[in-house]
């Protein structure tokens, strides 16, 4: 892959380079809080939308971090004096991260982004000038090597990722490093991939910048740098999963058929997973005429994994197609090749009979169990993030179904998760309710229907009765037969605790 019309990029050899900017970074306060505090709520969060205008107008000072604002995140030059007083600016021009411009200015040879960790760490992400949003609607770049930084679909990722400590992660198609970044925490050692080698060279600045620990650097496609006796814990993956006729973006369209590249990705992940390991990808996927697409990624889950598949949103062809046109910028060009490549989008689904994309989320665990657990479902409600707890309490929720029937639920002890309040939703005045809502405010923020006794037994669940002694007292007070309850209570039981409604004890 040629990347010869992009510039050059900072030494990622030099790690002393690297330090003394970080040290020049944090000593005027050029972290996600000082920018807050600097730029005001609207101008960051426009930033967001790499949108620089009011930023432009907050940094028309000449404090450190005003000067470090517009030279980093605005990419504007800057008198070298006033450089001189924040960075070691030799080093900098020397190693890289800086060139002179004219006869008194230097500029930035990437976008420097502080990124606060999720325990207040202060990061920093590197990437192409121009491209520190990414994802839709962000950058409009059609260069092919070009790396992108932190966007939504990233911090999505980052935000489902279980956080476990592990002895061994891997960050498949790393980017700009933010995974491999988040990885470093918990991982003693962490190997990231990329078929672009410029993003290698973006992953080890942003790690060095952010005074991570250095990960494995491997160039290759996806799995191909990973040795066939090599395996992990953890294993991520924001992979180019957008759906295109053609590659023309290395970041976002994976150069395979329809989605196949993410369909691949999932299937190799089980051979490279320990027991109890998790992989986790963000993906898109086809809805095909015909077709179940619940079945469709069912297909996909390796043998001898647990799978929980999760479709967050799902868009016709129009618009996905104007969706990743817009993303490259197409709109903005000659119409009249727009509307060639968009007439191409809308022949490649028609040909694959597509009517929709689905995006979502995929989490796989190795199990040895004979029963592989797998869940697929649509949830396009808001959730609690971060999320990684959720994910893990989702299969440890499925590893004690598996290995609990009937008999030992209602021998079970339950309490009701944290946070969980009930509704009743009936015509007012009414002697009873048309039916009883439970809902949760935390994890997936999810609200199940439940009858008169799945509320009342939730409402009393706090441990100290076992589950099968509590439909006793319930059968006795509304007058049924006890025995009748047990037998068609514990569906209700499970399915609480599924979806997180009620925690075993003990």
């Amino acid at each position: 892959m040629s990347n010869s019309s992009l510039p050059a990029l900072p030494a990622s050899d030099r790690p002393e380079d690297a330090a003394r900017l970080r040290d020049a970074l944090l000593g005027a306060a050029f972290t996600a809080d000082g920018l807050l505090e600097l730029l005001g709520a609207p101008a960051y969060t426009a930033l967001a939308r790499s949108e620089t205008v009011p930023a432009l107008r907050a940094t028309r000072g000449d404090t450190p971090l005003e000067t470090l604002v517009r030279l980093f995140l605005l990419q504007q030059p800057v008198p070298h004096a006033r450089v001189a007083d924040v960075l070691p600016v030799t080093a900098c021009l020397e190693g890289g991260w800086l060139v002179s411009v004219g006869t008194d200015e230097v500029a930035a040879t990437v976008d420097v982004r502080p990124y606060g960790g999720p325990d207040g760490e202060d990061w920093f992400i590197v990437s192409d000038l121009g491209c520190a949003v990414g994802g839709a609607g962000g950058i409009g770049s059609r260069e092919e090597g070009v790396v992108l930084g932190v966007g939504g679909a990233s911090t999505t990722l980052a935000g489902i990722t279980v956080r476990t400590p592990v002895s061994a992660a891997l960050d498949l198609g790393t980017g700009s490093g933010i995974q491999a970044l988040h990885a470093s925490r918990h991982a003693t050692r962490v190997t990231a991939t990329d078929l672009n080698p410029r993003a290698l060279h973006i992953t080890a600045l942003t790690l060095a910048l952010s005074g991570a620990q250095a990960a494995d650097l491997r160039e290759g496609s996806l799995f191909e740098p990973v040795r066939d006796d090599e395996t992990y814990e953890l294993i991520v993956s924001n992979p180019p999963f957008v759906i295109s006729p053609g590659a023309r973006l290395t970041y976002r369209d994976g150069g395979m058929g329809g989605d196949d590249l993410c369909r691949s990705l999932v299937q190799q992940a089980g051979e490279r997973l320990r027991e109890g390991g998790f992989a986790q990808f963000l993906a898109n996927w086809q809805h095909v005429e015909g077709e179940d697409w619940q079945d469709r990624l069912r297909s996909w889950v390796p043998r001898g994994c647990d799978a929980w598949i999760v479709q967050r949103e799902v868009q016709d062809v129009t618009q996905y197609a104007e969706l990743w046109l817009r993303d490259a910028g197409d709109h903005r060009g000659d119409t009249a090749a727009y509307e060639a490549l968009y007439d191409a989008w809308l022949d490649e689904f028609e040909a694959r009979k597509v009517k929709a994309v689905g995006f979502g989320w995929i989490t796989l665990r190795r199990t040895d169990s004979d029963t592989p657990s797998i869940t697929v479902e649509e949830w396009p409600h808001p959730v609690e993030q971060p999320l990684g707890d959720a994910v893990r309490e989702h299969f440890d929720r499925v590893d004690y179904l598996r290995t609990h029937d009937d008999a030992a639920l209602l021998a079970a002890h339950f309490r009701l998760a944290p946070e969980i309040i009930q509704e009743q939703v009936g015509l007012p005045g009414a002697e009873d309710p048309e039916h009883v809502v439970l809902r949760q405010h935390r994890g997936m923020r999810r609200a199940t229907k439940v009858d008169t006794v799945g509320a009342g037994f939730a409402g009393v669940c706090d441990g100290t009765m076992s589950a099968g002694r509590i439909l006793d007292a319930i059968a006795q007070l509304v007058g049924e037969d006890p025995v009748l309850l047990r037998d068609r209570t514990p569906a209700q039981i499970r399915l609480l605790v599924e979806q997180g409604f009620l925690e075993p004890v003990g």
